[in-house]
């Protein structure tokens, strides 16, 4: 992979710099790659029981498919779909916007109890399974907030989405926090979107297994708390 083989708006001297540095790291990728496919295996052979009454639970309280197969921004800026438990009510994101803002009247009942402990995310070890994403790595975003991108983040594009990571801890409230917007979009990019940006760079700059590991710890302990 070359500078020029990534799509025009990641052609930038950060994006270049990044993506030096990432292929010094391709021992410590290769290794994350072999641990996201095992402990992904592991989780779901283990949990399948759980998933399938999660996803009649989804079938039974509202019309619509059990998943919500979102099209996010994935490695090197192409697109794909994300695998997430439907929360909300069909087509909820042709009747309001892309962002979740607090009790939102979308959410379905079975949906509010997925949210507050965090299950939907639980269907993309599916995604992860397929290549188009990782236990740990920058949160997707939609094409429209991966457009309002400043050039230094585009970098977070060089490697796998993830399920979780540190940002995502970090404004795992981001929903009441925008709440109290009178425009929530544009807040998100404003005001939100940037210090996770910075989260993810960081998370970039020491990716390592060991702390793909870490990460998974503190998310699960964020969780039950």
């Amino acid at each position: 992979m070359t500078i020029q083989d990534l799509p025009d708006y990641m052609q930038n001297p950060e994006t270049e710099a990044w993506l030096a540095r990432l292929q010094k790291r391709k021992a410590a990728l290769a290794a994350k790659r072999v641990f996201d496919v095992a402990a992904s295996l592991v989780i779901l052979t283990v949990t399948s029981p759980f998933f399938l009454l999660l996803a009649l639970a989804v079938k039974l309280d509202s019309k619509g498919p059990v998943f919500y197969r979102q099209v996010r921004v994935g490695r090197y800026g192409r697109d794909f779909r994300i695998f997430k438990f439907r929360t909300m009510v069909q087509n909820a994101d042709k009747i309001g916007l892309s962002l979740t803002v607090g009790d939102d009247p979308r959410i379905t009942r079975v949906g509010r109890f997925i949210r507050r402990c965090r299950l939907d995310e639980f269907s993309q070890l599916l995604n992860v399974l397929g290549g188009s994403m990782s236990l740990v790595g920058p949160r997707p975003e939609v094409r429209r907030y991966v457009n309002a991108y400043a050039p230094e983040y585009m970098a977070t594009l060089l490697v796998r989405p993830g399920i979780t990571a540190p940002s995502s801890i970090a404004f795992k409230d981001e929903d009441k926090l925008l709440e109290a917007s009178s425009d929530p979009e544009k807040a998100y990019v404003e005001q939100v979107l940037p210090p996770k940006m910075k989260l993810n760079l960081e998370y970039l700059k020491n990716i390592s297994l060991w702390g793909d590991i870490k990460i998974l710890f503190q998310t699960a302990a964020a969780i039950l708390k």
